[in-house]
């Protein structure tokens, strides 16, 4: 699989762990940046790592910054982009199999590095199972977008 890995300032001092982990399970990585500890705008990098997805420049992407929110709010502006702020392993595997995850947010400041980097290869290893009542709620998560991204919500009755 091709991984996008982007963080702000607050992901950087775990990005180059995360890089050699999804290098040694096989997988390509696109570097979305950041490439230093300089303060830099979360939302940048949401976007950047949202867009790769939408755009199929890359199969999931993992976005760190200081909590994972922030970047997880901004991927999700993204349509196509099911992005989640995980911080244990069974919700990371448990978001691509039930949910078709495709972004995975992580907190720097929030999990400590061998934690980390279990959690990446737990959302890396996973599928989405396809199973009847998960694409059934994958549908209803479409729909959803697709009606909030035609108006359809905010234009006066």
């Amino acid at each position: 699989m091709r991984i996008a890995l982007g963080c702000d300032h607050g992901g950087f001092p775990l990005k180059a762990k995360v890089a050699e982990v999804v290098k040694s399970c096989g997988h390509e990585i696109v570097d979305l940046g950041t490439d230093s500890s300089c303060s830099v705008d979360y939302p940048d990098y949401g976007l950047t790592g949202g867009l790769a997805i939408a755009r199929r420049e890359a199969d999931r992407a993992i976005l760190l910054c200081g909590s994972g929110i922030g970047i997880s709010v901004a991927a999700n502006k993204v349509p196509g982009v099911r992005a989640g702020v995980c911080h244990d392993t069974y919700s990371a595997h448990q978001g691509v199999e039930h949910d078709d995850m495709n972004v995975l947010c992580l907190g720097a400041r929030i999990v400590g590095e061998a934690l980390a980097l279990e959690i990446v290869q737990s959302f890396l290893n996973a599928r989405y199972t396809n199973e009847e009542r998960h694409a059934r709620r994958l549908a209803k998560l479409l729909e959803i977008e697709r009606r909030a991204n035609s108006g359809e919500w905010t234009q006066a009755s």
